[in-house]
């Protein structure tokens, strides 16, 4: 990349090119720069700047194969703001404002097109939730979650139901095992199973018999975790599966077009790599990643493989990317 960043986002577009978006740069200063990367010729190319200089933000792509992205921060300011981009033109531009402004928040798009954003926090921890639709570039309200949450996972199940799982709570200031569901029919959550295991800057990835695999993450301890579990859409309930062999948080998971689970890198500061497989439960380590990185992103591409971009260093964020 022309710029190295951390807590940015990245996004696969329809055309195979992944856009890399805002972020804090080597000097941990926000951004609004973004860049593409071309499968095909290996290279990155700037495109046009965010309006808003943002990290800890979310990008979802919507039907059309824009990216919405909302929300984030730039020092201690905390944006409601929300703006898209349009690959065809290369531009962003504004659109609607959350009814509240979030970071460290997740959102997702659900089945009938619209976008559930949830969580976060903006001074106080939030259980608000709100949807954006792209009809209109309005958002609207919908049901609060149980728990006010942040860092937490967002996952669309093949049934159509949010899972968010996990996170930091209000009223402990550490991380919750508890779990919830939206259904978008009614716009209400419901909680469901907890995890074995409290934890928050995990991953949570949805698996092709439509299990949730999470793994990894802090617990409410501060330490960090190499176990990983089963959340079972069909019973509400949770199944421990087998232990990463390295314990790590603020990585990456990815599914391949095999079915096995790519999680890579992490807290503190790891090259390692390992493969999940849902057919035995158990993680192989595979070679390790040229550069040790966290807070990264990690793309699957038309062509199946991985392309894990920036992250922070030991001294700063990393300009590099690298393909598995």
């Amino acid at each position: 990349m022309s710029i190295g960043r951390y807590y940015h986002t990245s996004s696969t577009l329809t055309n195979g090119s992944v856009l890399v978006a805002g972020g804090l740069d080597m000097s941990s200063s926000n951004t609004n720069s973004a860049e593409l990367y071309n499968p095909s010729t290996g290279t990155w190319t700037i495109t046009g700047n965010l309006s808003a200089a943002r990290s800890f933000h979310t990008a979802t792509t919507l039907a059309n194969g824009i990216i919405l992205v909302t929300g984030g921060q730039y020092s201690s300011s905390v944006y409601n703001s929300s703006e898209f981009y349009n690959p065809l033109t290369g531009t962003w531009t504004t659109t609607g404002s959350m009814n509240v402004g979030r970071t460290q928040h997740t959102a997702s798009i659900l089945a009938n097109g619209l976008v559930l954003v949830a969580g976060g926090i903006n001074g106080v921890y939030l259980n608000n939730a709100e949807l954006y639709i792209p009809s209109t570039g309005a958002w609207a309200t919908t049901g609060s979650m149980s728990v006010a949450r942040c860092r937490h996972t967002q996952t669309t199940l093949a049934n159509g139901f949010v899972l968010v799982a996990g996170g930091e709570d209000s009223t402990s200031g550490r991380s919750i095992n508890s779990a919830e569901l939206y259904n978008p029919s009614t716009g209400t959550w419901t909680t469901t199973g907890s995890m074995s295991v409290a934890r928050e800057y995990h991953t949570a990835v949805l698996l092709a018999n439509g299990s949730v695999l999470v793994a990894g993450g802090l617990d409410s301890s501060s330490n960090s975790l190499n176990s990983a579990e089963l959340y079972n859409p069909s019973t509400g309930t949770w199944t421990i599966t087998g232990n990463m062999n390295f314990v790590r948080y603020s990585h990456t998971a990815s599914t391949l077009a095999n079915g096995l689970v790519l999680v890579a890198s992490g807290v503190y500061l790891l090259n390692s790599a390992e493969l999940y497989n849902p057919s035995t439960g158990i993680w192989t380590t595979i070679a390790n990643m040229s550069i040790s990185r966290q807070h990264h992103t990690a793309s699957t591409l038309a062509n199946g493989k991985v392309l894990v971009a920036g992250g922070q260093g030991s001294i700063s964020s990393f300009i590099g990317a690298e393909l598995y």
